[in-house]
């Protein structure tokens, strides 16, 4: 422990922020994990936010949400493309009526 009062203060500081930092960088992880289309929007603000204060460096913003924004595309396309899948095609309608000559 630190004899000096500003040291005493620095310490009381610092460990104020690093508990701040800790559960903003929880709650990023927890959005991220979390997020859906509806969702992104909001994530991608809180990322910038956090970056914006220095909790989290700017470019681990920038790829946290290039990765969200790629992974949901993909989600997006899997679910279109098992949609179109499940889906019957649809059958030639055949004539049952006997051709008059």
């Amino acid at each position: 422990m630190p004899n000096i009062k500003s040291a005493k203060k620095w310490v009381r500081q610092s460990t104020t922020r690093t508990k701040r930092n800790k559960d903003a960088k929880t709650r990023l992880k927890t959005l991220f994990k979390s997020a859906e289309k509806a969702t992104a929007s909001a994530v991608e603000s809180a990322y910038d936010k956090a970056a914006g204060k220095g909790t989290i460096h700017k470019n681990k913003a920038a790829r946290k949400k290039s990765r969200l924004v790629k992974a949901l595309n993909k989600s997006a396309a899997a679910t279109a493309a098992a949609t179109a899948a499940s889906k019957p095609a649809k059958a030639r309608k055949v004539s049952t009526r006997k051709k008059s000559s």
